[in-house]
């Protein structure tokens, strides 16, 4: 662990709350290890620890005040972002976390993260209420769609005299998810992923389509785990209510035939296929090329092609990763779509259960191979992208 963290720089910054004596020992821990550690402080923060301890023990200047003049030419407001290998809120107010989520950057350290490429860890600390109330809840749901990492204490007796959640993580804790982060695995470096999200739409009319709830939460979560691991992503989408706020050869498409078309002329580039999108299964057989007006409307339908049994036939080395979107008999139903499309793996999930399936954040799923599934809970889409991903690595991927 010393010689990872050695001429690592760790960027922390610490906001207003008592456990901000706690990062004393953590400086003191880094700097050991060969860190250069630098300090960010909010004013609120100085009220807790002083500046003075801090700057001793990283041998930094601590800085407070965007505007300071009385330090090095080469520190500007944001040098700092540029320079971290990693960034540490902690502890993480209320405040501060709602800030970030909602991309203010009225002072130093709130510039500072928002400049930053670096990845970032946010360490909560607060009274019970606060860190379970429905806007912290949300705030923290949205940094971790973002992929900010975020590190929870454990349950406890709290400074305020109340008992539960809110705790900051110890110092030993931090600088383990430090060393986790730095040096996590880039294991997909050289490897092209093809994935599809969001939901295709077929016209009616003028005016009207047919479509699903998708969202293309979890397709974004997966390009997004995979970039972070090194690879290249093409990621070929429809209708989405999420940003693709990152950098892959992106297509985007209107109905199934669109889609279907994209991905065969993409996939040879590939060698893992994640269909994530939600396809629509039918389409209107004939088209009306005007609004209709008419009181009653028959709608005949006719099936479309399904893009990921098409992809199974041709697939030849490449790993191929099928979404199960049901309603009722989900692994029954999953486990026969996995055999039908000569899938390597599907991800099924009840999307009636609360907390699952389009448009949330979180998903309860199950993945589905030809000999085992396994179960997983409750959890963020982020989270599950990257088991998801964890799992394909197992899987031997042949050379094309």
């Amino acid at each position: 662990m010393d010689s990872f963290l050695k001429d690592k720089t760790v960027v922390i910054g610490i906001t207003g709350g008592i456990a901000a004596y706690k990062i004393c020992t953590l400086t003191s821990n880094l700097k050991k290890q060969g860190a250069d550690v630098h300090i960010i402080m909010t004013k609120n923060a100085a009220n807790f620890v002083t500046p003075l301890t801090l700057q001793t023990l990283s041998n930094n200047k601590v800085i407070m005040d965007m505007f300071d003049i009385n330090f090095e030419h080469d520190v500007k407001h944001i040098s700092l972002a540029k320079k971290a290998d990693i960034m540490v809120i902690a502890p993480a107010t209320a405040n501060i976390i709602a800030k970030i989520a909602n991309g203010i950057a009225d002072d130093f350290l709130t510039t500072n993260v928002l400049a930053t490429k670096a990845p970032i860890l946010i360490c909560p600390a607060m009274n019970t209420n606060m860190l379970l109330n429905t806007p912290t809840q949300e705030n923290i749901a949205k940094l971790k769609n973002r992929r900010y990492y975020i590190l929870f204490g454990n349950e406890g007796l709290l400074a305020c005299g109340d008992e539960g959640a809110g705790r900051m993580a110890e110092p030993k804790d931090i600088e383990e998810n430090i060393v986790s982060i730095l040096n996590k695995k880039k294991d997909l470096i050289h490897k092209t992923v093809l994935i599809t999200a969001g939901a295709t739409r077929e016209d009616i009319d003028g005016v009207r389509c047919i479509t699903n709830y998708s969202s293309g939460r979890m397709g974004v979560a997966l390009a997004k785990a995979c970039i972070d691991r090194g690879a290249n992503v093409i990621f070929i989408h429809g209708n989405m209510s999420v940003d693709s706020d990152f950098i892959a050869k992106k297509i985007k498409v209107l109905s199934t035939d669109d889609m279907y078309n994209a991905v065969m002329q993409n996939y040879k580039l590939a060698d893992i296929i994640i269909m994530a999108a939600a396809p629509s299964d039918y389409k209107i057989k004939n088209r009306y090329s005007q609004k209709i007006k008419a009181q009653d409307v028959t709608l005949e339908l006719e099936k479309n092609i399904d893009i990921a049994q098409e992809i199974g036939k041709v697939k030849e080395g490449r790993i191929l990763v099928v979404f199960a979107a049901e309603t009722e008999n989900t692994l029954e139903n999953a486990q026969t779509k996995l055999i039908k499309k000569n899938a390597d793996m599907a991800v099924a999930n009840n999307v009636s259960l609360e907390g699952a399936g389009f448009g949330t954040d979180t998903n309860i799923a199950s993945l589905v191979f030809v000999d085992k599934i396994i179960n997983l809970n409750k959890m963020q889409k982020t989270e599950l992208a990257d088991i998801i991903l964890d799992n394909i690595l197992k899987i031997k991927i042949r050379k094309l």
